[in-house]
């Protein structure tokens, strides 16, 4: 037989941890929605060019490329919520406390308390009042005139602070998670010339092994109209489902990752502090204090079903992902007002900020996110 005219070449297989890394960078190419930016005009927050002056300026983001954190350890959180008085006598005190539910199931606005001031207890309360209402708007509050360090010492409580991988941050306050957009920014008219929406469901860093619970954000300046936050009820969008399909999403894992968004932060020349994960969480997941049962899937960090070929993983997030998102009867829109705190619960809801304000005014807000529990979910039960 005659010796083949094709000549043979051999081609080292990968080792199994750049395998991974390969696979892992096929995959991982999810749509993440960047609209933050990443610098301001600071002559403007300062108040010069026409425009007011930012009324806490010490909240001014920074972005130190010298803040460099390792990997995330995990630890043991402890879920204040459990202890809680279901009547909250300490949160909600007769004859003070002004509570209005928003929608049945979701988002409620309480006004005659400070949370600033709340005792053990009451922060006990708190965590489980808004585990059981998803969303809770505080108005009046002092939350924001507080020093940062006061208010990370208050949000310290319910769990270790995040610090998040790109964002930008007070100086020398890393645990503060800034949402900015300064006077006069209208760059986001760059992001709609491709884009029809600003809407960006997720839950917020779901990517790491232990995700936020109990999550505050307080405003610090607003624009006059505009800037609302939309929030979904996970539990209520797993509830709508039929029995035989909750049971088939139990058991099921999906993969979340932070990967994109620090692409994303690397294109837009921000900084990155820590390196991005992959985690897999439950798609079904309970809360720890009210046993209740969530859909925990969101289209900005998750990226596929555990063991489900692609087309089939794909079908199955498009439709949870639509179910959540076209869920109006299971949703509830806050508005910012001067002195609000708003606190929700991100193992049980999912949010997204609304652009939707066209006359460059500043738009500032801060978020405390200490880290929860670990995903967990309990058997299904019909």
């Amino acid at each position: 037989m005659a010796p083949s005219a094709i000549e043979t070449v051999t081609v080292p297989v990968p080792e199994v941890s750049l395998l991974k890394k390969i696979q892992a960078a096929a995959v991982h190419k999810g749509q993440y929605k960047e609209i933050a930016p990443t610098a301001f005009d600071k002559d403007a927050e300062v108040g010069k060019k026409g425009h007011k002056a930012a009324k806490y300026p010490h909240y001014l983001p920074t972005w130190n490329p010298e803040q460099k954190y390792p990997a995330l350890e995990p630890f043991e959180h402890y879920e204040h919520g459990k202890d809680a008085d279901t009547t909250y006598p300490n949160l909600l005190p007769q004859g003070t406390a002004a509570v209005t539910h928003l929608t049945p199931t979701i988002g409620t606005e309480v006004k005659g308390i400070q949370i600033s001031t709340l005792s053990a207890a009451g922060k006990d309360e708190l965590a489980r009042f808004v585990a059981e209402r998803k969303v809770v708007a505080f108005r009046d509050q002092d939350f924001a005139d507080l020093s940062i360090q006061e208010a990370l010492d208050f949000g310290a409580y319910f769990g270790r602070h995040h610090i998040h991988p790109t964002s930008g941050s007070p100086e020398n306050h890393p645990e503060i998670h800034l949402v900015h957009r300064g006077a006069g920014d209208n760059s986001v008219d760059q992001y709609f010339a491709n884009r029809t929406s600003s809407v960006a469901w997720h839950s917020d860093v779901s990517y790491e092994q232990q995700p936020p619970g109990t999550t505050f954000l307080y405003i610090l300046d607003k624009p006059e109209t505009g800037g609302d936050t939309l929030f979904v009820d996970a539990v209520e969008a797993y509830n709508r489902l039929s029995p035989q399909f909750q049971e088939r999403l139990h058991g099921l894992k999906a993969t979340h990752s932070g990967i994109e968004q620090v692409n994303a932060a690397k294109l837009r020349g921000s900084i990155v502090r820590r390196e991005p994960v992959v985690n897999e969480h439950p798609i079904i997941r309970t809360h720890p204090a009210t046993g209740e049962k969530a859909l925990y899937v969101n289209p900005q960090f998750t990226r596929d079903i555990v063991g489900f070929k692609k087309e089939e993983s794909d079908a199955l997030l498009k439709f949870l992902y639509d179910h959540l998102a076209f869920g109006a009867d299971f949703q509830a829109r806050v508005k910012w007002q001067e002195g609000t705190v708003v606190v929700w619960d991100n193992r049980v809801t999912q949010h997204s900020a609304l652009i939707d304000w066209k006359d460059g005014q500043r738009r500032h807000l801060a978020r405390i996110t200490p880290q929860a529990e670990r995903p967990a979910e309990t058997p299904f039960k019909a």
